[in-house]
């Protein structure tokens, strides 16, 4: 399932019972100002990190902690939460301070709208509008977009010639043959997955040319072309790491998920300086950076929170 929206139910039953929320350790990583944080304009503060629990998530989660802690706060690390609407809900609540958050999963999952807004600046002030009657604030969004897209190897790419889903379109009215696709349940049934991309795009993709199977697989039967395309998240490390071409979404079908730091709003108030400590991270943030950070933890085995911290020092944030 989208990782943005799944385990619902988990989410909810993380609400509501508080399990995972009342747990979490000191961040103690001995970081002090370099581009962020001079003069420890947050001493004094004592601030909660959360997250969700897959691998973009603990590295977002982690990269919020250490700008917290070489800016003078102490900080305490509830990353890792199962399902989106746990970690949502400890920042609604107070019982964590802030964490980066998708603006299509808030204005879908959190505020119930079932239309994106296609333009990613209007989704986000979209959300910071509407989420602030919950008491939670919506710094600026980063250029990290992880969103659904279509996938080939190299190999295919040379043979068709595809770079935009208009394309792959285009192939599949041409060539029918041509177009097979591996894709996720979850995706299959998607208004704004594959039913929606085929009536967006005009495709014509037999029933028979669409496999189902899990995302992990995916990744590995495009990289072998037992399926010229798969769909894929435009963030994952395994995008690099196969060599893969990313089909580009030419007529912005795709929801917008660009990651933003969601803050309680009180605690924005107290500390005014969140504000000034993260946009120049959160300016940093693109697909192409968290494919690397992602693929050091999904693909080379490391530590999310040590990936985040040697990425922290190599920008030159911390020191």
């Amino acid at each position: 399932m989208r990782r943005h929206t799944a385990l619902l139910a988990a989410g909810l039953l993380v609400a509501v019972s508080g399990c995972g929320l009342t747990s979490g350790s000191p961040m103690v990583d001995d970081v002090r100002a370099g581009l962020i944080g001079r003069g420890e304009p947050l001493k004094g503060a004592s601030l909660t990190v959360t997250s969700k629990s897959f691998t973009e998530q603990l590295i977002l989660g982690a990269i919020m902690g250490i700008a917290f802690e070489a800016a003078g706060a102490e900080v305490l690390d509830r990353t890792g939460i199962q399902g989106s609407i746990g970690s949502r809900e400890a920042v609604v609540k107070g019982e964590a301070d802030a964490g980066y958050e998708y603006t299509g999963t808030a204005w879908i999952t959190y505020l119930g709208h079932s239309e994106p807004i296609p333009d990613p600046r209007a989704q986000w002030e979209a959300v910071r509008e509407a989420d602030a009657e919950n008491g939670v604030s919506w710094l600026a969004p980063s250029a990290l977009n992880n969103t659904y897209a279509l996938a080939m190897n190299q190999e295919n790419h040379r043979k068709y010639g595809t770079n935009t889903l208009s394309d792959v379109a285009a192939l599949s009215k041409s060539d029918p043959g041509a177009v097979t696709l591996c894709v996720e349940v979850e995706f299959a049934n998607r208004a704004d997955g594959l039913r929606g991309m085929r009536q967006e795009y005009g495709m014509n993709v037999p029933t028979g040319n669409i496999t189902q199977m899990d995302t992990g697989i995916i990744y590995t039967q495009a990289a072998k072309g037992s399926c010229v395309y798969g769909e894929v998240f435009t963030t994952d490390g395994r995008i690099n790491s196969m060599n893969l071409v990313v089909m580009q979404d030419d007529k912005k079908f795709f929801p917008n998920y660009n990651a933003a730091p969601m803050i309680n709003s009180r605690t924005l108030r107290k500390w005014p300086a969140i504000a000034d400590v993260l946009d120049p991270i959160t300016r940093k943030l693109n697909n192409s950076v968290a494919r690397d950070l992602n693929a050091r933890v999904d693909v080379e085995g490391e530590d999310p929170h040590q990936v985040a911290l040697d990425w922290m020092k190599e920008e030159g944030f911390v020191k």
